[in-house]
């Protein structure tokens, strides 16, 4: 109760680690005042640190260690969690503006001011991944608000204001992930955990340059060992951040040149400048002296070069113009020299470019004996300050077992911690088995896998989703998703398979299972499709093939006829063929009345499927060029081949008697046949016939044909116009089409029909 008494705020602890030493404040908030309650400043052993960068974790955290026992000494309590910043090395600025819109107008609460600013921070994230082209990961270490707008009217706080849309303008500072990952790994070496994050310049001008003085054009220089880091003020806001990468340790360098003595007393002599002589031994071991008037003639050179590049760096965030005043924070800058060489640079009085320190850090409340009132405390306590803004935080949460750490957002969800700790992305998400893949009829299939078992995600052994929210030591733990079961199939679960061929043998219907071709080999619709098979469904049975499955031995000297045509056992049957096998001959004039019979008159709903397919082809040469069946595959392809070329020619030589016997002049078809000639009147009279008839233009594949002489004309005409031989085939069927679609050969054709006639491939 005492020690609550004592400090009745949250103690922050403020470090800002720097490049040549650690400077550690803690304190705490009530209302606008911080009171200081412990301070500690330590060097580093050894030059661990360059340019603001950490080189040495170890050696840096076991300082920062020792800065906090000290500290945890002064405050008789231990302390967890720190405060940090990050100089400006590599330092990317990014200026963006965002909007919120509201659906009604409404009173805009804190959350509506947070969720514009975030927004103002992904869109600025954005805006630098865009011309980011090295693989280097960039941090947001800090932004800080330009001005805010309620219904683009410009407001200095948008808090309990009504609206419909809120704006904000704002600059997001991003460093390199290596620069801020070893300042958390030094700070975890020492046993503490990072409560806030800033960078160096937006941690010195809250206490340099409060809001009442933002108004004016300033420039704030914090003058570190590595670093100069620089931020710009106007009409109340800071407007810009920037860095150079020369400060104090050039000054230093120039001293040990000089003197001839190790960095550490060149080190001593530049921070005991003031003194009318200065005493050091040189690395011979001999006690030497120097003045401050020798100092500053030493260091000159180095100054006026550092505050040159000071100088056009402040020009250039301020838009070219130099800066109405500079106030100097950091060690790096105490020289008398300094401030008066870079107010010589900007070209303005040197009243108005002063070192930054004491006069501000009066305003702290300090509860300790002699405190330190240094500029080089403005830093950490700006850090301390920064926290209660607590705008730019990471977090910590705790991944499978591993410490990860987040940028927070305001939205960070299970899967921003997945991807950060390297979590593959495909463990989160159903995974298939593996997939089957295979050729069927020529052409490659692949069956999926089956779906596996979705990650199983847990935040505080609560199960949730991948897009579950989470917050600052959540303990998630995901285990992967699983592999479904690999693809499996049987041919007779393909939908091109087709249950069974029915034939007709003997007048007497026959079905027939459908077998498949699997690399060579027959197989039934039961077979278990493998990797890299190659399936040919066929839709044939040979005849031979048909007697064996119906137990039927083929005698000597029987004769088989296929569709009525003489064939052989090693004949192709296909889906509706007939087959008769027996002893007698049939005979000849009987299969040609037969085909007569069926080319003069067919039924309605067979014209289409006896004579040709979907595509325009001849049914009975549909896929005849699928030559697998069995043992005697080749021979019996061959054997199909002619058949089924002969059945097309038979086909074309029935239409054009049909033809011909609707020609008139012709006479009747049994006077021809009885011999009878046609006399001379009728001889004119069918020359007059001739002479009247109609004359039709059509295209042919894609050239004009002209026909006349006939009253009217049919598919079949056009064949004795073209150059097309079906008795040498050229493909596995003829293609017949008749203004894109499939025609038969007896349909009527007019003037302007497109005609395509070729052999399919």
């Amino acid at each position: 109760m005492e020690e609550d008494k004592k400090n009745p705020g949250q103690l922050v602890f403020g470090l800002d680690i720097g490049t040549r030493s650690l400077v550690g404040t803690v304190g705490y908030m009530t209302g606008n005042t911080f009171h200081v309650v412990a301070q500690c400043v330590r060097e580093h052993e050894s030059r661990s640190m360059l340019d603001g960068q950490i080189h040495d974790i170890n050696t840096v955290g076991r300082s920062i260690s020792e800065v906090k026992q000290k500290l945890e000494a002064q405050i008789g309590k231990q302390l967890n969690e720190v405060c940090i910043a990050a100089a400006g090395r590599v330092l990317k600025t990014v200026t963006t503006t965002a909007e919120l819109y509201f659906s009604e107008e409404k009173s805009v609460e804190a959350e509506d001011v947070h969720s514009v600013e975030m927004l103002g921070v992904e869109k600025a994230f954005e805006e630098l991944q865009s011309y980011n082209t090295s693989d280097t990961r960039f941090y947001c270490v800090g932004y800080t608000v330009v001005r805010y707008y309620m219904n683009d009217i410009q407001m200095s706080v948008l808090l309990k204001h009504k609206a419909r849309k809120i704006s904000v303008e704002l600059i997001a500072t991003f460093l390199p992930d290596d620069v801020v990952d070893g300042l958390y790994r030094a700070v975890e070496v020492a046993d503490l955990q990072v409560a806030n994050l800033t960078l160096e310049p937006i941690a010195a001008i809250q206490v340099a340059i409060p809001e009442s003085f933002r108004m004016l054009n300033i420039a704030l220089v914090d003058v570190g060992a590595g670093t100069s880091d620089i931020s710009i003020t106007r009409d109340g806001s800071i407007v810009a951040y920037g860095m150079i990468p020369m400060a104090g340790d050039e000054i230093t360098e120039a001293i040990v040149k000089h003197c001839l003595v190790d960095f550490a007393t060149a080190e001593n002599i530049k921070t005991s400048y003031g003194k009318k002589i200065i005493k050091y031994n040189d690395i011979m071991g001999i006690q030497q002296k120097i003045t401050c008037e020798e100092i500053d003639k030493t260091v000159e050179p180095v100054i006026r070069i550092m505050t040159k590049e000071i100088s056009d760096k402040i020009k250039e965030l301020n838009g070219g113009e130099p800066v109405s005043a500079v106030f100097i924070v950091g060690g790096g800058g105490k020289l008398p020299l300094f401030s008066q060489l870079l107010a010589d640079e900007l070209g303005i009085s040197r009243q108005r470019c002063a070192l930054r320190g004491e006069e501000v850090l009066k305003e702290i409340d300090y509860q300790i004996k002699d405190p330190i009132l240094d500029p080089m405390f403005v830093t950490p306590i700006g850090i301390c300050l920064n926290f209660y803004d607590s705008k730019n935080n990471f977090i910590y949460v705790n991944f499978n077992g591993e410490r990860v750490k987040l940028y927070d957002n305001g939205h960070l969800m299970v899967v921003d911690a997945a991807i950060q700790a390297g979590f593959p992305n495909e463990g989160l998400f159903p995974k298939r088995g593996r997939a089957l893949e295979f050729t069927l009829n020529g052409t490659p299939h692949m069956i999926r896998g089956e779906l596996g078992e979705t990650a199983v995600v847990k935040v505080n052994d609560e199960e949730v989703s991948i897009n579950s929210s989470i917050r600052a030591g959540d303990k998630i733990t995901v285990k992967e998703s699983t592999a479904g079961a690999p693809a499996s199939a049987q041919i007779r679960k393909l939908k091109e398979y087709e249950a069974a061929i029915t034939v007709v043998v003997n007048d007497s219907p026959v079905v027939l299972p459908k077998y498949a071709d699997v690399n060579g080999e027959l197989q039934s619709g039961y077979y278990e499709i493998e990797e890299n098979d190659n399936i040919k469904l066929l839709d044939y049975y040979t005849v031979k093939q048909i007697a064996d499955f119906m137990d039927v031995k083929l005698k000597d000297g029987m004769n088989i006829y296929v569709n009525n045509k003489l064939s052989d056992e090693n004949t192709l049957v296909y889906s509706n063929f007939s087959i008769i096998w027996t002893l007698e001959e049939l005979s000849l004039s009987d299969v040609e009345k037969e085909e007569a019979a069926g080319y003069d008159e067919l039924p309605d709903d067979e014209e289409d499927e006896g004579y040709t397919d979907e595509e325009g082809r001849y049914e009975d040469d549909a896929d005849e060029g699928e030559n697998e069946g069995g043992d005697d595959s080749a021979s019996a392809a061959a054997s199909g081949d002619d058949i089924l070329d002969a059945m097309m020619a038979d086909t074309l030589d029935a239409l054009k008697k049909v033809r011909e016997a609707m020609e008139p002049g012709n006479g009747d078809a049994k006077e021809e046949e009885a011999g009878s000639v046609p006399d001379e009147e009728t001889a004119k009279s069918d020359e007059a016939v001739q002479d009247t008839g109609i004359e039709i233009t059509v295209k042919v594949n894609g050239s004009d044909i002209t026909l006349k002489g006939k009253k009217d004309y049919i598919y079949v005409d056009v064949f004795e116009h073209i150059d097309f031989d079906l008795s040498k085939p050229q493909g596995r069927a003829v293609v017949t089409k008749l203004n894109g679609r499939s025609a038969r050969f007896d349909e009527i054709i007019n003037t302007g029909d497109e005609i395509e006639i070729y052999w399919e491939k």
